[in-house]
């Protein structure tokens, strides 16, 4: 299993958690309370329910390189294209915009 916090404009806005069943994203607890929760995408309005997919969500799909950089990113941090998971953790956590992925190592964090 592997997970990710995201970062919506420097605050921890969700997790987005890749297991045997799928990809599942939920907002935290603590950002949805605040009076400056915003979604981070219109593909995820604000709410307590989790999301749940097959595939990894067009949008978090949608911040990992393309083309050249796709290739440079391959290559030098030896991940498979298909590894769309590991390639959002290695290539996304200062994205342009206000979303960042930054890996989540274990519970504690």
């Amino acid at each position: 299993m592997r997970q990710a916090m995201v970062l919506y404009r420097d605050t921890v806005a969700g997790r987005l958690v890749e297991d045997e069943n799928g990809y599942t994203f939920s907002y935290d607890a603590v950002y949805l309370t605040s009076e400056n929760a915003e979604p981070i995408s219109l593909t995820f309005p604000l709410t307590s329910e989790p999301y749940q997919s097959n595939v990894l969500f067009p949008f978090f799909d949608g911040l990992i390189p393309e083309g050249w950089l796709l290739d440079i990113a391959t290559h030098n941090w030896k991940i498979n294209p298909n590894d769309r998971m590991g390639l959002l953790l290695a290539c996304c956590k200062d994205c342009i915009g206000a979303i960042g992925i930054v890996a989540k190592q274990n519970e504690e964090e």
